[in-house]
């Protein structure tokens, strides 16, 4: 699993982080209109989340994988030829948010097939491993990319993510194992949405979502800061990127280890915290050095509360509805992952000049998350502690 996360996240972080670039600086679109894109392309994303969920607990988890794999190659295939050709800007909006919606599909899945293979006790440090594969990836791509930007068009770094998809539906076909075959049970829309009937599980994934709104900035509000606002290179906001990819790779499984031994809600309060403390710190950045240092602290809450958010998505969901679980835990995810750059682009919009109010409102929604973990925490009590 760790092989096949490194190039599913290579082939989409080679080229998706500069999308917004490509938006803003070559097609002049506002920060807020490619915030807008962005977020017709992750509610696509959300929905076919708990589309592929649903699948996985009904189909299998292989030969789910493999039909999406085949489909994203041709997904960006299209969208790589219409950016080449300086389509309309509505064309290349619909075949972005047909991609992502076809990707959205993976992610569930994935996270279903390792909770199937995953010890019960080592959940956090299994999630871990599987996170350094793709934080290996997410370091490669944005470093060749925000490269290979200097001189190549944004068509062709989408051509080789289409090509990259390639080498992720071999290692499937060959080396990936079915995980569960699939249920007997009638698997459906309403029982999927019946998963948001765990009403501890379903508070969990609001408080999830909300965080969202204050990490998920690095792909989208970040590179127009740094690039536009600070005058970073494409290749400094790519090496920005690769940081963070490269710190996951190194200290991910270190830090899941000693976080699995804490209180599962400590463990996301922290989290959240070391969020916030990072991107409430790019208000006062003026040079690049300073900038890898808040990448730094934001790294550190990622390591820290992603495993965990994980593992307690694994611990409550039942084995035969994982994929739905999954399914409905990611559609929290992408649709905080959807509304961010739109919530980012509109702060751009807002506050040109004023760094300090753009990310002093971005993370004082993580200083809510954490609070709303606290009074999670006090209601899970003791049943999704640590087994050790």
């Amino acid at each position: 699993m760790m092989g096949l996360d490194i190039f599913v996240s290579i082939s989409f972080s080679i080229a998706m982080p500069f999308l917004a670039l490509y938006l803003y600086n070559e097609r002049a679109l506002s920060m807020t209109l490619v915030g807008t894109i962005f977020l017709a392309g992750g509610l696509g994303t959300a929905a076919t989340n708990i589309v592929g969920g649903m699948l996985s607990d009904r189909f299998g988890r292989r030969q789910l994988l493999l039909m999406i794999s085949v489909t994203a190659v041709f997904a960006y295939a299209v969208l790589a030829f219409l950016t080449g050709i300086s389509a309309s800007i509505w064309a290349i909006a619909l075949a972005y948010i047909a991609a992502r919606s076809v990707i959205g599909t993976i992610q569930p899945t994935m996270s279903a097939v390792v909770a199937d293979l995953s010890p019960k006790d080592r959940l956090t440090e299994c999630y871990a491993l599987v996170r350094i594969g793709g934080n290996f990836g997410f370091a490669i791509g944005p470093a060749i990319g925000g490269y290979l930007m200097a001189f190549l068009s944004y068509g062709w770094l989408l051509s080789i993510s289409a090509f990259t998809y390639l080498v992720v539906i071999l290692l499937i076909y060959f080396f990936l194992r079915e995980s569960f075959a699939g249920s007997k049970e009638r698997v459906d829309f309403p029982s999927t949405i019946a998963v948001a009937r765990d009403r501890l599980f379903l508070s969990f994934t609001v408080l999830c979502l909300l965080l969202t709104l204050s990490m998920a900035h690095l792909g989208s509000t970040l590179s127009i800061f740094t690039v536009n606002r600070l005058g970073f290179s494409t290749a400094q906001y790519g090496f920005l990127l690769t940081t963070n990819g490269v710190m996951v790779v190194f200290f991910q499984y270190l830090v899941s280890y000693w976080v699995n031994k804490l209180n599962r809600a400590n463990g996301l309060i922290l989290g959240s915290l070391l969020y916030v403390c990072g991107y409430f710190t790019l208000g006062w950045i003026t040079s690049f050095n300073w900038a890898i240092l808040t990448i730094v602290i934001i790294t550190a809450g990622e390591v820290t509360f992603s495993p965990i958010a994980s593992a307690v998505v694994a611990e409550s969901a039942p084995i035969d509805k994982r994929g739905r679980y999954m399914g409905f835990f990611a559609f929290g995810q992408t649709l905080g992952f959807a509304i961010s750059p739109l919530f980012g682009g509109i702060l751009l919009d807002i506050f040109p000049s004023e760094p300090r109010l753009l990310w002093g409102i971005i993370a004082a929604v993580g200083v809510i998350a954490a609070i709303g973990f606290y009074a999670w925490g006090k209601i899970v009590g003791k049943p999704l502690s640590p087994s050790r």
